[in-house]
């Protein structure tokens, strides 16, 4: 007996969580953030973006703690 043309297997459907990508002003807020978490002292923008751009890439865990921090005047 011949299959129709229009009965195909049913393919196995992966979940697509797929995170979409981070804007620039998201990765440019979050290493600004970065950079008063390090006291507002000197260091590299560069490194403060790309760690940035790791973080908000990277899908958070189930146990991933935020860090507080107080500013003082």
């Amino acid at each position: 007996m011949p299959k129709s043309k229009g009965a195909l297997p049913p393919a196995a459907k992966k979940p697509s969580k797929k995170q979409a990508a981070p804007t620039n002003d998201e990765i440019a807020l979050r290493a600004y953030h970065i950079y008063m978490e390090r006291g507002c002292t000197p260091g590299d923008p560069v490194q403060d973006w790309l760690q940035a751009e790791r973080e908000l890439s990277t899908p958070p865990s189930k146990k991933r703690k935020t860090k507080v921090v107080s500013i003082a005047a």
